[in-house]
């Protein structure tokens, strides 16, 4: 008929007595008279949380004092976060409206308060020691509550906080709390940045149809202000040289474009300018990379230019010709004037006869050849 129960020094037994709450056991050897088995025993780890929430309500209500004596109490509300401690150590982030019970006696709970009213960012401490979790060794639970950011370097983040800008955050790691709001980090470039238009078919006046690839590098002035105006400043951009090729090509023909290139820069890099202007954004250069031409076009181009490339070349041979002719014709003169000169020309020419000689056997002297191999009849 006695029932012996025992509670080991890492424990804590609560009594039932037919299913109901009786008492609370600590630990060692307790012996009870219990004829009918109405006497049940439930323990607890001592370092573990206390989960039985409806006992925890129950003697709240009933019996305050034991519950003082023997939990730690951590109750917040819907506006509070907590850091929870183990012996000085964070173990854990309680959410808004938690509830934990900690039995006391073998660890020391620590519980501090966090306002979400006024805090949103997290101390630049705790957001140090809890940037890389699985270093520590402990997990910290609850780390689902908190947004890490890390903004790169030559990077600004936009923080927005419930869809609202609240500011810039600079190169570095920043933490905020989740709960009861949205938080949302964009890191934004500072630098300057490579925006291509590609493949863009246009008409030109002369209804020639061109594909053509355009560059442009831009950078933000004032990262709020673009993102304040813009919802995606990007895309903006690229919009707004779109219509400035298509209103630089537009209107101009295909022998324009082709002959001087550098207009469409000039007038894609003015539009784009004017348009952005207040914006934050800054353009620095606009430039074409490619004009493709279809392919009937390319044949067409290049029989004009082959043809214009003949001609030239035909002008350029008769201007050759005409100056040779007109270079023999003074050497004639000259020499039809000045014997000496004759007789130099015929001395020329005979080296020239002799270099494509091996052997030469001469009779009657050299004045026999001269004048065997050289006559010049007169005109």
């Amino acid at each position: 008929m006695l029932k012996r129960l025992v509670v080991k020094k890492n424990e804590c037994g609560v009594l039932l007595r037919d299913g109901d709450f009786d008492c609370l056991l600590g630990a060692g050897r307790h012996c009870f008279f219990d004829p009918f088995g109405r006497l049940v025993l439930q323990v607890w780890k001592l370092d573990a949380a206390m989960n039985d929430s409806n006992l925890v309500d129950y003697l709240l209500r009933h019996a305050p004092a034991l519950v003082d004596e023997h939990f730690e109490r951590m109750e917040l509300t819907e506006d509070e976060a907590g850091l929870r401690f183990e012996n000085g150590v964070l173990v854990e982030l309680l959410p808004p409206g938690a509830r934990r019970f900690f039995w006391k006696g073998l660890v020391a709970h620590r519980l501090e308060r966090i306002d979400l009213t006024v805090d949103v960012a997290v101390a630049p401490q705790l957001a140090a020691r809890l940037a890389q979790p699985a270093l520590r060794n402990r997990a910290v639970a609850g780390l689902a509550g908190l947004l890490m950011v890390q903004v790169p370097t030559y990077h600004v983040g936009v923080l927005k906080i419930d869809g609202k800008v609240q500011g810039l955050l600079q190169a570095g790691l920043a933490a905020f709390w989740r709960f009861n709001r949205d938080v949302q980090v964009d890191p934004v470039d500072t630098r300057l940045q490579n925006l291509e238009v590609s493949g863009q078919e246009i008409l030109t006046r002369d209804r020639v149809g061109l594909r053509m690839n355009l560059a442009a590098t831009w950078r933000y002035t004032d990262v709020l202000r673009a993102h304040e105006a813009l919802s995606k400043p990007a895309e903006h951009l690229y919009r707004e040289l779109q219509f400035g090729l298509r209103a630089a090509v537009g209107t101009r023909s295909l022998d324009e474009l082709l002959e001087n290139k550098q207009v469409i820069d000039e007038v894609v890099g003015a539009h784009v300018r004017h348009k952005l202007e207040g914006y934050g954004m800054e353009v620095s250069g606009v430039g074409i990379k490619d004009i493709v031409l279809p392919g009937e076009m390319k044949a067409i181009l290049a029989q004009v230019v082959e043809a214009s490339k003949s001609a030239e070349a035909n002008v350029i041979r008769r201007r050759e010709e005409t100056a040779a002719t007109r270079s023999l014709l003074n050497t004639a003169k000259v020499m039809e004037d000045n014997p000496t000169a004759l007789r130099l020309k015929e001395l020329e020419t005979l080296e020239r006869v002799a270099d494509r000689i091996d052997r030469i056997s001469v009779v009657g002297g050299l004045d026999q050849v001269l004048n065997g191999l050289v006559r010049i009849k007169p005109g």
